[in-house]
């Protein structure tokens, strides 16, 4: 009986000394990456291979005009100053709607993007809620919105706002105006099938929709977390 115990304890031990290092392995990156910025991620470098390269810059947040960050959140995730990483709403009508309509916040976005893959299923939604915790819990919410500004896809290949305002426009992200940003973030949901250059009157009207969000964000206060 005391060697199965002996046994029991030597399995458990082990067992937490695995769990803290598994556990560490995923801490060190996420405090990383709040001061860092993250290396490319796994769907980049499969469209970099895929492409044989890709188009990429990074840019502060503190260097964009409140417009683009208001934009990104006017068309994503017009709660994200509210919320803890989760929009139970959003969720809620996304089950209700099936593959219609997502559910994801900007912060689910950004946990995704940084520390996983694409594809869906149970492990990876799993994954990505796990990771959302953790970065709204170590990262401040600016620091979310210029991660998720500077890894999200604008175009094949197209990476970050920075990128994207080069390709589309031929400015850096800093001279965007309203306009060209809400532009931008209208082609978000399906950036390779959408043109920010050659916009269709349904990506106009959804651009202007969500202008007029970014200026209702700042008005009413609900985007004050992401611009001063």
């Amino acid at each position: 009986m005391a060697r199965r115990w002996r046994r029991v304890l030597w399995l458990g031990r082990w067992g937490l000394r695995g769990a803290a290092v598994c556990l560490a392995m995923v801490l060190v990156p996420v405090l990383a990456f709040r001061v860092f910025a993250p290396p490319i991620n796994v769907y980049q470098a499969e469209e970099a291979l895929r492409l044989g390269g890709i188009r990429a810059a990074w840019v502060s947040l503190s260097d964009l005009p409140a417009h683009v960050p208001l934009s990104a959140a006017a068309a994503e995730d017009s709660g994200f100053c509210g919320h803890w990483g989760f929009d139970l709403a959003a969720i809620r009508a996304a089950l209700g709607e099936g593959a219609r309509r997502g559910g994801s916040t900007i912060s689910q976005q950004t946990a995704k993007n940084v520390f996983l893959w694409q594809n869906r299923s149970w492990l990876r939604k799993g994954l990505e809620a796990g990771f959302t915790v953790l970065i709204e819990a170590t990262w401040p919410k600016r620091r979310i919105m210029e991660v998720y500004l500077n890894i999200a896809e604008f175009d094949t290949g197209v990476f970050g706002i920075e990128a994207a305002a080069r390709h589309h426009f031929g400015v850096p992200a800093k001279a965007l105006t309203p306009a060209q940003a809400a532009r931008l973030m209208a082609v978000l949901p399906d950036p390779k099938g959408r043109s920010a250059i050659a916009p269709g009157p349904r990506l106009q009207a959804r651009a202007r929709s969500i202008a007029a969000g970014a200026r209702t964000l700042a008005r009413d206060g609900r985007g004050a977390c992401v611009h001063p």
